[in-house]
């Protein structure tokens, strides 16, 4: 398909490859030549405010992808065909398409000014999808169903792109085991703080660990493998390997030998992805010896990640991923809330808005941590099931890629963990049926 525009940009280009690969399984074609585009017979976009003719599809364009900058934009939300639509501007389709998925995939809202979280994060309560109530619905690929509808209809020897959803569980390993291979240091400091808060069941449950006489709580790896080969799963895991403790990086050190057999373990039988810690968030080189850890024990370059906290700043934070050979991430969500960060569940390519260049890194969102459950909505693990559903529904419904993410340490046997395994093994049960 064929769009005419008067002025071809680069995040005009960007969102016209990233639509037209979704609708057809490849880019747009763009032109500036009038005539040219006048003699094509099949199906043509019409992206300018003036109508050439009755067999096109006129999408009148906003500005936004024809200015340079970042710039606080006017927005105002209507309803369109049942979800809310912005940036309106008249022809066959009421608003425009092209700028209002770059608006939402850009993550454009990211870096205007706003109120951070607890955290230093962007705050979701800034987003236009929370105050406007669709961050629970991918709303991109909505309005690309309905615009594909649109378009058989208007041509319908057009061959669509079919779409196929796709399940992919993620697992962060934060904190490999809750007792054992922590060192005497840490040992006793949790064996302190146990007795001063007279905790006196954790004591004799980190003895017992410690003898070899129970599995430590958080070791769910065995269950979990079972779970994958019974479901036929392909999940991601990524692995904390901060080279020291902190406040919020409080794994086993990657200089333990139990460490490195777990990480070698596992690459042997699913993808794995580097989980850059707390600390690397404000070290350049902190995050380049944490992936070096980790190719050194897999043998190879290590390729994905996903941000500790899901703590990232735009677009610093990508860039320096990228400088470090990352080609796949997977932190586009919020580690606040549940929901579509980017109104999307499609991998998309990360647009660096500074620089106003596409760029080689592919964002692969989630929309469901079962620690923004737990943790951040305190939900039971009743709604959590209910919640995942929903998530579940929305993502098939437009044959997206349904990512969720989960810990090992509520899928053990930790007292806290039991109904939060239950009801994920059932929802992988239900799912998978």
């Amino acid at each position: 398909m064929t769009i005419f525009t008067q002025t071809i940009t680069a995040r005009l280009q960007y969102i016209s490859d990233f639509i037209g690969k979704e609708l057809f399984g490849e880019a747009f074609q763009l032109t500036t030549d009038r005539q040219a585009y006048a003699n094509i017979s099949g199906a043509k976009l019409n992206y300018t405010n003036e109508r050439m003719g009755d067999e096109e599809i006129l999408i009148r364009p906003h500005s936004l992808l024809f200015e340079t900058g970042i710039h606080p934009q006017e927005i105002n939300c209507f309803d369109h065909i049942g979800h809310r639509a912005f940036f309106q501007t008249g022809g066959d389709i009421p608003f425009d398409i092209f700028a209002a998925s770059f608006y939402l995939l850009s993550r454009y809202e990211e870096y205007l000014p706003g109120r951070s979280d607890a955290y230093g994060r962007y705050n979701h309560e800034n987003s236009l999808a929370y105050q406007e109530k669709f961050l629970s619905i991918p709303l991109v690929n909505i309005w690309l169903s309905d615009f594909k509808t649109y378009l058989l209809k208007k041509f319908p020897s057009v061959k669509c792109r079919a779409n196929e959803f796709l399940f992919l569980p993620t697992y962060d390993i934060d904190m490999a085991w809750s007792y054992k291979h922590k060192g005497w240091w840490r040992t006793l400091a949790g064996v302190t703080r146990s007795f001063f808060k007279g905790e006196w069941g954790q004591m004799k449950e980190r003895v017992s660990t410690l003898r070899g006489k129970q599995k430590d709580p958080y070791d769910a790896y065995g269950w979990m493998n079972h779970l994958h080969e019974q479901y036929k799963l392909r999940p991601y895991y990524f692995f904390l390997l901060a080279s020291s403790t902190g406040k919020y990086d409080k794994n086993i050190s990657p200089g333990k030998q139990a460490m490195r057999d777990l990480i070698a373990d596992h690459m042997i039988r699913y993808p794995i992805g580097i989980h850059p810690s707390w600390q690397s968030g404000d070290s350049v080189s902190l995050m380049k010896e944490e992936i070096a850890s980790l190719s050194s024990v897999t043998g190879t370059a290590i390729l994905s990640s996903r941000q500790h906290y899901i703590r990232f700043t735009l677009p610093a934070t990508f860039r320096t991923l990228m400088e470090n050979g990352i080609q796949f991430d997977f932190s586009m969500g919020y580690g606040s809330i549940n929901g579509f960060r980017a109104s999307v569940a499609s991998p998309f390519y990360w647009y660096d808005l500074p620089l106003e260049t596409a760029t080689k890194l592919m964002l692969f969102p989630f929309c469901f941590m079962e620690a923004n459950s737990y943790y951040e909505q305190k939900f039971t693990s009743a709604q959590a099931l209910e919640e995942m559903r929903h998530y579940h529904r929305e993502v098939k419904a437009v044959n997206g890629t349904f990512i969720i993410i989960w810990h090992n340490s509520l899928l053990g046997s930790d007292p806290v963990s039991k109904e939060w395994k239950t009801v994920y093994e059932q929802f992988v049960k239900e799912i998978s049926a």
